[in-house]
């Protein structure tokens, strides 16, 4: 399972800094292009800040607290490596993988480029990292609400009280 994360992270990263280039490229030029008009536009934006552009000019503050995040995300994939199971493992190299395109941006920009731009929600415009991140912290809380802990089974003994064992 730790080499299928380490090929999804190199994907999502991939996938992200191609799709930024794509931006620079050939919207950073006319800046807007709408792909439905008044609901999905391409957008060249220059986010200096966290998620939403909160914090804006603070580089080394999410420097610092993102390469924490990741390197303990690897870790414990790396640690636990034996007990990843492939929803776990496909959500935390999405996060990884946009947390590092977004950190490239950072180091070598000193800010993220952005370019996915839902206007019909007037929703902040965003980049693919940024959809990496949420889908896979999607993948996680879905899994976790509703399938981790399920290896569990409850039987009742014959004089009705509840039996928890684990299934092997």
């Amino acid at each position: 399972m730790l080499i299928l994360s380490l090929v999804i992270i190199a994907a999502v990263i991939v996938i992200d800094q191609v799709t930024k280039q794509l931006a620079v490229v050939h919207l950073m030029p006319i800046r807007d292009f709408p792909l439905i008009e008044d609901v999905l536009h391409l957008t060249y934006s220059e986010n200096r800040g966290a998620a939403f552009s909160m914090l804006e000019n603070h580089r080394w503050v999410f420097l610092i607290t993102s390469t924490v995040a990741i390197v303990v995300i690897l870790v414990g994939m790396i640690i636990y490596r034996k007990k990843l199971n492939l929803p776990l493992a496909v959500s935390l190299s999405f996060i990884v993988g946009g947390g590092i395109g977004n950190m490239i941006d950072r180091l070598a920009l000193g800010y993220v480029v952005d370019f996915i731009n839902v206007e019909l929600i007037n929703f902040a415009i965003f980049n693919a990292a940024d959809s990496f991140i949420c889908v896979g912290a999607a993948i996680m809380l879905i899994y976790m609400i509703f399938f981790d802990g399920k290896n569990e089974k409850v039987s009742e003994t014959k004089d009705g009280r509840s039996n928890q064992s684990e299934k092997q």
